[in-house]
């Protein structure tokens, strides 16, 4: 391939990099879940801003704008720490997705259903069954026309989606308050600031630090980027500006005007817009709301979709999957890894929504997964100290702020963060009902559950790889191009 072709494929600036992140980042179905706690929801925010959004934010940008390359997490911790540890880390990256894609299917699906189509939708498992798993395939179809593609709808759905909505959302808050209406939360003081200082909150505090997780999501596009060492720090402080502000208002809005009795979780938002609608007697306004909605649920999926699939291909180029893992089209997409992960997660979603009774498991598979996010961050902030020793001189276009003693405060924090979210997620929440033996039970199971999901599959990976899953230098040359 020319290197004019090359260019040709830096098709991503400093606009399209932040909105890749705001998309992956910014969900407004986690709005509700915040509003639950009142104006308890500032402090928490202001301390995961602190303690992962911003640490992560330019971890992100010095590593991106240093090593541009093929795979993102799996190209900087395998430089760390070895192939062996960077397969780890991204191996947790994709497979926690597979869990999680149902569980924003099942957003998208009583979005339609609630805003457009009819609100008893939702309870129908049909419905919720081909409407989850349509749009997946869709999704997933769609992406297999490049980069491009699917950089446009991060962008235009993020926009319309997610920013606008939440706009709006905040903006009628604001009438809301001028014209007086009855506001569901207590007046602030300083005590409804600060959360209650015991295991719950805790558990609380640990279980929602990493939505926030995503901001890496750009750094999975370094190849298809114009100028990597300008745009990428550009990029990482203008979509946390955006994810922080619009998080602390949005949530807020949702948690004047919906009483906490009545938030439902899962169509919470669209209930917000519901009800400050029907107050404003503009009722009809919620459908073209809903479309905006279901949009960006749309371009968040999207983003999850390929971002971890071309963060696992470099991957298989190494010879560490299957065959059928590096299989691309000629966009450069892994088509393989995308048809894998569209197969279990459907599995995963039917499993959801035609046996509801299996709720409670679902829940405790989606508690792991994010243990298991939780060691690719872990590796993540320790690669950025670990490259600082081994490459010291290496040129960084950016650099985390204060020398060594900066680089150790603000990756500390990040890594100490995330430990403290992995070890207390161990714990059951009040809401499972466990106690005395089940909670032993539970934790031991839970220390199984990563082991056999993160350390099992490199352990089996390795015992049956064969020479043919390592591409010969004139595959690789293909593979490269293609990419």
């Amino acid at each position: 391939m020319s290197n004019q072709e090359k260019n040709s494929k830096k098709t991503l600036g400093i606009i399209s990099l932040a909105m890749i992140n705001v998309a992956a980042v910014l969900s407004l179905r986690n709005f509700p879940t915040m509003a639950v706690e009142g104006w308890t929801s500032i402090f928490w925010y202001l301390l995961f801003t602190i303690c992962f959004l911003i640490p992560i934010s330019l971890v992100g940008a010095e590593l991106a704008s240093t090593w541009p390359e093929h795979g993102g997490i799996y190209a900087w911790i395998k430089r760390a720490f070895g192939d062996k540890n960077g397969f780890i880390a991204i191996w947790c990256g994709w497979v926690n997705n597979l869990v999680w894609f149902p569980t924003v299917l099942s957003f998208f699906a009583a979005t339609l259903a609630y805003t457009i189509l009819a609100p008893a939708l939702q309870n129908n498992s049909v419905f919720m069954a081909v409407a989850m798993l349509s749009i997946f395939w869709i999704v997933t179809g769609f992406n297999f026309f490049g980069t491009r593609a699917s950089s446009l709808l991060s962008s235009v759905g993020t926009l319309l989606g997610a920013i606008i909505p939440s706009v709006l959302l905040m903006g009628m808050m604001g009438v809301w308050i001028v014209q007086g209406k009855n506001i569901q939360i207590p007046a602030f003081t300083f005590d409804a600031f600060l959360p209650g200082l015991n295991i719950q909150s805790m558990i609380f505090a640990a279980s929602m630090i990493l939505m926030f997780a995503g901001m890496e999501m750009a750094g999975y596009h370094a190849t298809e980027t114009r100028n990597p060492a300008k745009d990428f720090p550009l990029a990482m402080f203008l979509s946390a500006g955006i994810i922080c502000i619009i998080s602390i208002i949005a949530t807020l809005a949702v948690a004047f005007v919906v009483p906490v009795s009545k938030l439902n979780l899962n169509s919470g938002i669209t209930e917000t817009f519901a009800l400050m609608f029907q107050e404003f007697n503009i009722g009809w306004a919620i459908i073209p709301v809903g479309f905006l909605l279901v949009v960006g649920i749309i371009a968040q999926l999207s983003t999850w979709l390929i971002g971890p699939a071309k963060g696992l291909l470099p991957a298989a180029m190494n010879g560490d999957l299957p065959p059928f893992f590096r299989k691309m089209n000629n966009h450069g997409i892994p088509t393989g890894v995308l048809i894998v992960q569209a197969v279990i997660s459907s599995v995963f979603a039917l499993i959801m929504v035609l046996f509801p009774s299996m709720n409670e498991g679902y829940w405790v598979m989606t508690a792991i997964t994010t243990l298991v996010n939780c060691i690719m961050y872990l590796f993540l902030f320790a690669a950025v100290i670990q490259l600082r020793k081994t490459y010291p001189d290496t040129p960084r276009p950016f650099k985390l702020p204060g020398g060594t003693p900066g680089l150790w405060i603000i990756a500390g924090i990040g890594f100490l963060s995330v430990f403290f979210a992995f070890l207390v997620g161990f714990l059951p929440p009040d809401s499972a009902g466990f106690s005395g033996d089940i909670t032993t039970i539970y934790v031991i199971g839970m220390i199984v559950a990563v082991f056999c999901i993160v350390f099992l599959p490199a352990i089996v990976f390795n015992r049956i790889k064969k020479p043919s899953w390592t591409p010969g230098a004139e595959e690789l040359k293909i593979l490269m191009d293609e990419e």
